[in-house]
């Protein structure tokens, strides 16, 4: 495998810039909430929020589609996002050079972000249509604490569904783990938990099955485990793209 264009540490340029990006977003969220209280990912009082809301939201703008995929919710959550775009995102822009990673990268995290909007998409309009019409017009005029009955539970998940923002790059992640694991399906990876040697296919089989499994059996998680799994699918499907229309994914 040649490199393209390595760059500091020996990466290559697309995911060294990617890092860069998200690292300083997360110190910039850090500096906005230390000296302004303000939260780049989501604040009501800020009129730039750049995690992503549901389009019935009103906090909802059509930038945060691409931006929330440089934002974070903390220190873990961007160190193994980056650990792991560093660790296999690093090979697939050596094989497939910067514009074609930057794209499988793009995509899949837009596709991410579109399962994700789809699975809360079916959760708003079942609540909606569980809430009677009178109730509903005064949660949209008022909000949820002004209710006090029957429909108050339904309520309140409906507003925490309009006023949750998601961040993160994990779709885009999980599409690079799923690019890994096909182009390299034999190559041997040591888990550090349980710490045994595992094929790459198997790894994300595994991954993809507990992904799966936690979508449907926690769908109001804080974790957007569709969105993990509309990262891989995506990605899978440009593959098959790619496969079709040229000799080798090489």
């Amino acid at each position: 495998m040649n490199g393209f264009g390595k760059g500091i540490f020996g990466l290559p340029p697309i995911v060294k810039n990617i890092i860069f990006i998200n690292i300083l977003m997360l110190l910039v969220t850090y500096a906005a909430q230390s000296v302004m209280g303000l939260d780049l990912r989501g604040n009501l009082y800020l009129n730039t929020k750049l995690g992503l809301y549901f389009p019935k939201s009103d906090q909802f703008m059509p930038l945060q589609i691409v931006t929330h995929m440089f934002m974070h919710g903390g220190f873990w959550h961007i160190f193994f996002n980056m650990y792991a775009l560093y660790i296999f995102g690093g090979v697939l822009e050596n094989v497939w050079g910067p514009k074609r990673f930057f794209i499988y990268y793009i995509v899949c995290g837009l596709g991410a972000a579109l399962t994700h909007e789809s699975v809360i998409a079916f959760q708003y309009y079942n609540l909606v249509n569980s809430i009677s019409p009178e109730n509903l017009q005064i949660f949209f005029n008022k909000g949820s604490a002004f209710l006090n009955n029957g429909d108050f539970d339904s309520l309140q998940k409906l507003h925490n569904l309009l006023n949750t923002p998601t961040v993160g790059a994990s779709g885009a992640i999980f599409g690079v783990l799923l690019a890994f694991g096909v182009l390299f399906p034999n190559t041997q990876l040591m888990l550090i938990f349980p710490p045994i040697p595992l094929k790459a296919k198997y790894f994300v089989m595994i991954y993809g099955g507990i992904e799966l499994y936690m979508a449907v059996t926690q769908p109001g998680s804080n974790i957007a485990h569709a969105a993990h799994l509309g990262g891989m699918l995506f990605g899978y499907l440009l593959i098959r793209y790619w496969r079709k229309t040229t000799n080798t994914l090489y």
